[in-house]
């Protein structure tokens, strides 16, 4: 996930000498949006408030999009949602059943 995350960044930064980029951040929005794919309705805790994780997905994807646009906090909101990506990307490829288990549990979120 780290390596798939930091790609794009690197492409889009490939001749600028000055662009610096470290961190682990794309590959924890991997593992957290694969996890995501299996279960959506689970609650997260975000600044201790109850998330439901497809509510926080949206707004994490929407927020880390505007963010990238912006590109003025020094954070590489690019490998955040490129690590996104790779992570529901890699689940189903491993195992393409889950795209019809996400929507079953999507649409039911008290089942």
């Amino acid at each position: 996930g780290i390596v798939v995350a930091i790609v794009p960044t690197h492409m889009r930064h490939r001749h600028d000498r000055l662009y610096r980029s470290l961190g682990a951040s794309g590959a924890v929005s991997a593992v957290l949006f694969a996890y995501i794919l299996l279960q959506p309705w689970s609650t997260l805790l975000v600044f201790f408030l109850p998330v439901p994780a497809i509510i926080f997905a949206v707004a994490y994807v929407g927020y880390s999009v505007w963010a990238d646009r912006q590109a003025s906090d020094n954070i590489n909101h690019g490998a955040h949602l490129a690590g996104a990506a790779w992570g529901v990307v890699f689940m189903l490829v491993l195992e393409p059943r889950l795209a019809g288990h996400f929507l079953h549990a999507l649409l039911t979120p008290l089942g």
